[in-house]
């Protein structure tokens, strides 16, 4: 189940980057228990202005998943998201 999550969390692009949040390196965990899904996540900067947005999205990215009927977020700050954080492919395009 934690793979569909991802795969569902997969489909949220950061507007601001244009990037899938997974491939962002924002997605730290996913677990799984009964029908309750958490998710550790952090986003690339304290005061991103989307942050209410994206949380509601990951939430309901997780409760699309068949199965789980509960989402917890938890937001983390530590340790605190880099660019080295991110996928190969996302480095490239932005030049890191």
């Amino acid at each position: 189940m934690r793979d569909k999550i991802y795969a569902q969390l997969s489909t949220i692009v950061d507007p601001e980057v244009g990037f899938d949040i997974v491939s962002l390196g924002l997605i730290y965990d996913v677990s799984v228990s009964d029908d309750k899904a958490k998710v550790t996540m952090t986003l690339s900067t304290k005061s991103c202005p989307l942050h209410e947005l994206i949380l509601g999205w990951v939430k309901d990215a997780a409760l699309r998943v068949d199965g789980i009927n509960e989402c917890e977020i938890d937001l983390v700050w530590e340790p605190e998201w880099n660019i080295t954080m991110a996928s190969d492919e996302v480095k490239k395009a932005l030049g890191a």
